[in-house]
């Protein structure tokens, strides 16, 4: 039976450039999870403290922070594929030093932490030229929005996949092995990066200072309220509720009295729920209301917060892990794939560069928050009170998107 690619779920993969970036980086985020579900399980085991693992976050997020407005100039001004293969081979090298680490046995948290800063380095250029990239390898913008969502869905499919795959290797053979996979998946992305081809583009005629066209990024914020107001619900996200994931190990071990492999099950189980909201996301059609979708996905991961927050037994939790999943990436993904639509193409480097420095600044400080509270309140209280706030945003938002919000389906045709 043939496949009608044009209005499939899966249409996107019309455009060659596309496909080769997608089925690289299906194999290169596999290994991301697992060396990052295993960094966490490294350093919980060695501390046995929910407050060090937010540090752990905050490490290789808070440069990201730091750096990622300058890294949307940079996306801006030069060529994203040439950035891409710099980070991406950056990103393996780092891998490799870890695997390094780790194998010799002479390590400590110090280490870790360093090499999981420049990690975080690296994503601050990454990120910014990675997402606006999709608009250079799709040649009909009406696939856009589904290319956005089958890269969240790609993503959802390795956060299922990798952690559970983390957990067995992490039980069976260690966690050097964790990194040294991940360092040789790189070598599939980059070869799908080598492979692409785009036209010559010309950056700016007139480059500016990076301060005027870091002020022009704010100052086109400040006038795109479409945009502005869902970058704020990503600061409120990252900060309040996404930390969540700093107490999965905690419930693993201590809450549901396992191992490594029960967390890399949970985790897995989280990843399963997003790939399902992603493949959902993948198959809107024309009409569909997103702004209704992102509020609902809020109300479903305050109430999977709750729910699973009274869980004592490792099985009963499972199906709430899988609503924790849905619930989180939806409105990430809902809220990104609006912004890029609407953003100007000449400013959407910076725009983000912007969006990334909110949710890498906002959600390694929600790291630090959310683990120290837990140490003190316990896992079970602090996620229960995440749940609740998490109600508490879907509310307001639904008072303050609507009036900014333009229809994401009149500005293009999905299906």
């Amino acid at each position: 039976m043939n496949i009608d690619v044009t209005n499939s779920t899966f249409r996107a993969f019309r455009n060659r450039n596309y496909a080769l970036f997608f089925a690289g980086q299906s194999v290169s985020q596999i290994g991301t999870w697992m060396q990052r579900t295993a960094v966490i399980w490294v350093i919980y085991s060695l501390t046995h403290s929910a407050s060090m693992i937010g540090f752990a976050v905050f490490a290789q997020q808070f440069p990201s922070f730091l750096l990622s407005l300058f890294g949307g100039v940079v996306a801006d001004r030069y060529n994203r594929h040439k950035i891409l293969l710099v980070t991406q081979t950056a990103s393996m090298i780092q891998a490799i030093l870890l695997t390094v680490l780790i194998l010799t046995g002479h390590y400590v948290i110090w280490e870790i932490l360093t090499l999981s800063a420049v990690l975080g380095i690296i994503n601050a250029f990454d990120t910014p030229a990675r997402q606006p990239m999709v608009h250079d390898m799709v040649n009909d913008k009406a696939d856009v929005a589904n290319a956005i969502s089958l890269n969240s869905a790609m993503v959802n499919m390795a956060r299922l996949i990798g952690p559970a795959l983390s957990g067995m290797v992490l039980q069976q053979f260690g966690a050097g092995i964790c990194f040294s996979i991940n360092a040789v998946s790189f070598i599939a992305v980059i070869i799908s990066l080598l492979l692409m081809k785009f036209p010559e583009i010309e950056g700016p005629a007139v480059r500016k200072k990076i301060s005027s066209e870091l002020a022009e990024g704010l100052r086109y914020l400040k006038q795109t309220p479409s945009i502005s107001m869902l970058v704020f619900l990503i600061i409120c996200l990252s900060l309040l509720v996404i930390p969540y994931d700093t107490m999965e190990p905690v419930f693993a071990k201590v809450i549901f009295k396992g191992n490594a492999a029960t967390y890399g099950y949970l985790s897995g189980c989280i990843g399963l729920g997003a790939l399902i909201g992603s493949f959902f996301l993948a198959s809107a059609k024309k009409g569909t209301n997103f702004r209704i979708i992102m509020l609902m996905s809020i109300v479903v991961l305050g109430m999977g917060l709750i729910l699973f927050s009274r869980m004592s037994h490792f099985a009963l939790a499972l199906p709430f892990a899988v609503i924790l999943g849905l619930g989180s990436i939806t409105p990430m993904s809902t809220s990104i794939t609006i912004i890029q639509m609407e953003a100007a193409p000449h400013m959407r480097g910076r725009v983000m560069s912007y969006v990334a420095m909110a949710y890498f600044g906002m959600l390694p400080l929600g790291s630090l928050l959310i683990g120290t509270v837990s140490q003190k309140i316990g896992a079970p209280l602090t996620m229960l009170c995440q749940g609740i706030i998490a109600l508490l945003i879907a509310a307001l938002f639904y008072k303050l998107i609507p009036k900014v919000t333009p229809n994401y389906s009149d500005k293009v045709e999905l299906q």
